[in-house]
């Protein structure tokens, strides 16, 4: 009886590994189709303004900090949790650089835009500890994670009500803007940045004992703790580093455009979350793909372009983000249903 329990436990285990594999390269795949059909769409619609030299330079300029954020909240959804403040960290951390600099430069004079680089490092001290604070609400506290980062978003976002009065921040150092101008065979700086933080974030979600931690979490919580695993800790530096690249996020916006708000990106959070599982993403943690969500990020930015190009409102942009997503989870939950249908239809075999 034990074999035949162990037997199916294996097989169970061999088929949830067939279904997240073909999940991932589900995710990464119909996003790179998806990301050659809106191309073709647009060019064939709009030539002489979607392939425009600076069109495609400020697609590649917007993604970055869209995708940063994505990924970031792929990795909080990795461990089936969310992170819905996401976006108020990026204006905090964007708020506290200009208000940095703006006393910087008081104290010190020129001589404050010869060490701009400090203000990244302020952003992402101003990162960590916001991840911190969401990371002891949801490993040590307990609190669930949508209520936790829904009162944090609330918290940072009145934090940069009151300290900028709703006003738009200018005071940023020439250099960081001057980065964002900064290209390489026509692609923006940014463009390359993104791509390095996608690289290390799938390095790590695949390649370490922490992904591991981060995956298993969101997998299974309760073998996750039998297994040995404190997941207290992986939650915590889970949100540290959703914090860290939100605070990223952050850096590359003032760097592609030196202002700073309270209200900025406010429709960013719902954008990420639709990229996340776009690009394959369980909503209910335990698996995910980063090239995915990086196609995804590409591809939702190509068809905003696109809409701006023949004229569409964003408005209509909206209604098709969620045409794009529903359309997606349909097909998957269609073949989800075949892949279970085909594993009932098959008898077992217990020999004699």
């Amino acid at each position: 009886m034990s074999s035949l329990t162990e037997m199916n436990d294996r097989i169970d285990q061999s088929v949830s590994g067939f279904i997240r594999r073909i999940h991932v390269e589900r995710g990464a795949g119909r996003m790179l189709v998806l990301l050659a059909i809106a191309v073709l769409i647009f060019a064939i619609a709009k030539p002489g303004i979607f392939l425009n030299s600076l069109n495609l330079q400020n697609i590649g300029l917007a993604t970055p900090e869209i995708g940063v954020l994505a990924l970031a909240m792929t990795l909080a959804m990795l461990t089936g949790g969310i992170d819905l403040s996401v976006v108020g960290i990026v204006n905090v951390s964007a708020i506290t650089m200009s208000l940095t600099y703006t006393a910087m430069h008081a104290a010190w004079g020129g001589t404050a835009d010869k060490v701009w680089f400090l203000l990244p490092l302020v952003a992402l001290a101003v990162g960590l500890v916001c991840g911190l604070i969401n990371g002891v609400l949801i490993g040590v506290a307990g609190i669930t994670p949508i209520l936790a980062t829904l009162g944090t978003m609330q918290i940072f976002n009145g934090l940069a009500l009151v300290v900028t009065g709703g006003h738009v921040l200018y005071d940023f150092p020439p250099p960081m803007g001057a980065i964002g101008q900064v290209t390489f065979a026509g692609i923006p700086l940014l463009f390359f940045i993104f791509v390095g933080i996608a690289v290390l974030i799938g390095v790590m979600i695949n390649k370490t004992a922490q992904g591991r931690r981060i995956t298993l979490e969101g997998a299974n919580p309760t073998a996750s703790r039998y297994s040995g695993i404190d997941s207290r800790q992986t939650l915590l530096s889970t949100y540290l580093t959703t914090g860290l690249l939100a605070s990223v996020a952050g850096i590359l916006m003032v760097m592609r455009n030196p202002t700073a708000s309270a209200d900025y990106g406010a429709s960013y959070t719902l954008l990420v979350i639709v990229i996340a599982v776009l690009g394959g993403t369980n909503p209910a943690g335990g698996f995910a793909t980063v090239l995915g969500v990086s196609l995804a990020a590409l591809t939702l930015q190509v068809v905003s372009s696109g809409f701006r190009a023949v004229r569409f409102s964003s408005y209509e942009y909206s209604i098709a983000q969620g045409a794009i997503l529903i359309a997606v989870m349909v097909i998957d939950q269609i073949d989800f249903k075949q892949l279970f249908r085909r594993r009932r239809a098959t008898p077992a075999s217990i020999p004699a």
